[in-house]
């Protein structure tokens, strides 16, 4: 499975970039957070600033098909719910 991952807002948000088929509902909800590589899948920016924890969360929970995951600080899986 290829996957990355990075804390952002205190939460683990994961990208699997199998599952990942470059729709960009959560670049359209958190441009700051993701972009499209030269793959046209799913990866991180670097966040100029804080990033909203709501609105990554619904980006995240935007994805169509569950390519992206987040876990809480006791790694526990908040999305997909």
């Amino acid at each position: 499975m290829d996957c990355i991952e990075k804390t952002i807002a205190g939460l683990t948000v994961r990208i699997d970039r199998t599952l990942c088929v470059g729709f960009g509902d959560c670049i359209e909800r958190a441009p700051d957070v993701f972009e499209l590589d030269g793959e046209g899948l799913c990866t991180f920016k670097e966040p100029a600033g804080p990033v909203d924890r709501d609105r990554l969360l619904a980006a995240c929970d935007a994805c169509p098909v569950d390519a992206l995951a987040v876990l809480d600080e006791t790694g526990r899986t908040i999305v997909p719910g």
